[in-house]
């Protein structure tokens, strides 16, 4: 176990709930405790990354921001699993489609996580780790999912260490992009696959629920002040599943 306040988190013991959600984004972590939270108290700002914990149904959830990419989302999911005694994270992010079927505003839950990442390395595993959802998690977001009427896929995701790949002269059959689609990856990310292996490793519990906030393959793209703000039937799917993981315990 870490001591607390750990290197990147200011918070006392017990000031996180069992469930934290997980956006990239500080301001939609702001954005989530604002308007879904009851008496959110900020406990966290250490490098602007806002962590809040509030209560959602009688229940106590925290929401706090992770930033962009494996190595951040390893940092804090690492510290809130070690440190404060989470018990699951919910990643509540955005997502490029690669499948002509999932659409702008569709949710994806990533029961998977593809990777080109080097994170497991640090494992010492022999040949190739596959990381994947909570199944609680991720059946209880289906539910919730259903119970919205949301439009939902589940499966795959790729989780990249890249944003802007460098496809300059290499052949449409080749582009990483359509041999994923090829093999049924539903959309592209940055997170999930470290977030899925550090749950694994520490015995915790992990989700990825993306809401597509652009598409790959046509070019639609939603705006910055949507992604912040409009993503609101993916951060109801995750409060619910935060609640219902509450009413097991």
């Amino acid at each position: 176990m870490l001591s607390t306040p750990t290197p990147h988190i200011s918070a006392a013991p017990g000031d996180f709930g069992k469930t934290v959600l997980m956006p990239g984004d500080p301001l939609r972590s702001k954005f989530i405790a604002e308007n879904f939270l009851e008496n959110p108290v900020l406990v966290n700002n250490v490098r602007g990354v806002h962590g809040y914990t509030g209560y959602y149904k009688g229940v106590k959830v925290s929401v706090m921001a992770s930033g962009m990419g494996m190595p951040a989302i390893g940092i804090y999911s690492h510290e809130l699993f070690n440190g404060y005694g989470v018990e699951n994270i919910i990643r509540v992010g955005s997502a490029g489609a690669i499948q002509e079927h999932i659409h702008l505003y569709d949710i994806v839950l990533a029961q998977g996580a593809c990777t080109d990442s080097n994170f497991a390395h640090q494992f010492h595993l022999p040949g190739t780790f596959a990381p994947i959802a909570s199944y609680e998690l991720l059946s209880k977001a289906v539910a919730a999912c259903e119970e919205h009427g949301a439009a939902y896929h589940v499966g795959n995701v790729n989780s990249s260490d890249v944003f802007y790949g460098d496809h300059e002269g290499v052949p449409e059959g080749l582009d990483s992009v359509y041999a994923l689609k090829k093999m049924g990856v539903m959309a592209l990310e940055m997170e999930a696959a470290a977030l899925y292996m550090n749950a694994a490793r520490y015995g915790k519990r992990a989700l990825c629920i993306c809401t597509i906030s652009d598409h790959v393959l046509t070019g639609e793209l939603t705006s910055s002040d949507e992604r912040q703000n409009a993503f609101t039937t993916m951060m109801k799917v995750a409060l619910d599943v935060a609640v219902a993981m509450e009413s097991e315990e």
